[in-house]
């Protein structure tokens, strides 16, 4: 495989992030990539005329807590907040902004009314994006 392109697609990789505990699996399971430069992002997702599903300061604290826990892996890794309705869009938008050259995701569990309810975001983010997107391995500690 040409090593250029390993380099350039693994030049800044953008990883959306939810809890501390899917932020340490996400990144370990990153790590072996060696990405040059990783933004973690945590999307705040905002009720549409709701209430919404958590408070910021604890929505803040939760986005912090997965900051910390992708920095056990990436020290210097830059972090970003965004709050939208639309997470993919966050995404998105996101890694625009910070000019990534690919995402990085793990596939979050649910079966497949969760998924089909939830619009399947894993789907969007494959099929929608304008830039690369790597779908990290599924794997859980035990």
């Amino acid at each position: 495989m040409d090593q250029s392109v390993d380099t350039e697609l693994l030049s800044h990789v953008i990883v959306p992030v939810a809890t501390k505990e899917d932020a340490r699996i996400t990144a370990q399971q990153l790590a072996p990539y060696s990405p040059n430069h990783v933004t973690a992002l945590h999307v705040v997702e905002k009720g549409d005329g709701v209430v919404d599903k958590t408070p910021v300061e604890q929505s803040e604290e939760i986005a912090e807590a997965a900051f910390a826990a992708v920095r056990e892996e990436f020290p210097n890794a830059d972090t970003q907040t965004a709050y939208a309705r639309n997470v993919v869009k966050a995404i998105f938008q996101a890694a625009d902004e910070v000019d990534a050259s690919a995402i990085a995701y793990r596939a979050r569990g649910g079966n497949r009314l969760v998924q089909f309810l939830s619009g399947d975001r894993s789907l969007k983010l494959v099929t929608q994006a304008d830039r690369p997107v790597i779908a990290l391995p599924n794997v859980d500690d035990e």
